[in-house]
């Protein structure tokens, strides 16, 4: 594993699997898990993270334990697609932390943001003000009642 065109190999697929799983374990207990020595763990968890495998570690958070309570998914369409409106909107999402997910898609509709906030009055205000620095064709949003699951382990 050299470079970033080059896919991990078993060995790396099993310490991504276990930093998938905990990221603070000691690199001895992981080199354990996958049967490798302490050394070469650490020398494959640089390259992965030297090639952009590992893109960061952080800690995962209970929106709910923070106030962050509704989660909605607006769905946009644009009449503009041109790289001017692109970098308009995407500077405008950048600046707004309640989006936490943003994906640009192919079919009927052009964008789907996953946005957190503490109330629907919070989403109303952030609706307001995204409607008021971008210029869109049509917005919706759905009030998720429910998340019945949330993975953050990538399938290795």
């Amino acid at each position: 594993m050299s470079d970033r065109t080059t896919e991990p190999d078993e060995d790396d697929r099993n310490i991504l699997r276990e930093l998938q799983k905990d990221a603070t374990r000691s690199l001895e207990r992981i080199a354990t898990l996958v049967g490798l020595s302490k050394t070469t763990v650490w020398n494959r968890v640089q390259k992965l993270i030297q090639n952009g495998t590992i893109l960061r570690q952080a800690a995962v958070l209970d929106p709910a334990r923070i106030g962050l309570k509704e989660t909605f998914f607006v769905s946009i369409r644009t009449s503009r697609h041109d790289s001017e409106w692109l970098e308009e909107f995407r500077a405008v999402i950048e600046d707004m932390p309640e989006v936490t997910e943003a994906h640009r898609l192919a079919g009927t509709l052009d964008y789907l943001l996953k946005v957190q906030v503490p109330s629907t009055e919070a989403f109303d205000t952030f609706y307001k003000t995204l409607v008021s620095r971008v210029s869109i064709y049509d917005v919706s949003s759905s009030l998720s009642m429910e998340e019945l699951k949330h993975a953050l382990d990538l399938p290795l």
